[in-house]
């Protein structure tokens, strides 16, 4: 089940790293839109986040039932936004910044939510 948890964990952390960086590429360019990055990002980041917890649930680890919430609520806007605008030639600006604050929201709760000892 361990190397289960630690799969999961890692294409988790790639599909963050595909969204971050959909976002960051288009930092410098005048038109935002959403690319690939993000819409695989987002959506991988999203599933394999959503298996890891069943599979902490399954296991005998303690889950954050809180901080799994509020980073299944983040997620879930991130990808509904982005889902949502995947056709459209451009995003606005501050469409474009919401998502990579959202982005780093959600990783932040991630690592600075004070995890209890032995949970996720």
């Amino acid at each position: 089940m361990e190397i289960v948890r630690l799969v999961l964990l890692l294409v988790h952390l790639l599909g963050f790293a595909a969204l971050f960086g959909g976002l960051i590429l288009q930092g410098r360019e005048p038109v935002k839109r959403v690319n690939a990055l993000m819409r695989d990002g987002s959506g991988t980041a999203f599933v394999a986040g959503l298996a890891l917890v069943g599979v902490l649930e399954a296991g005998d680890a303690d889950v954050d039932h809180a901080k799994v919430g509020v980073k299944l609520a983040i997620g879930l806007v991130i990808l509904a936004l982005v889902m949502a605008n995947v056709r459209r030639e451009r995003i606005p600006q501050g469409l474009w910044m919401a998502l990579l604050v959202l982005t780093v929201a959600n990783v932040a709760v991630a690592l600075f939510w004070a995890p209890a000892h032995g949970s996720y």
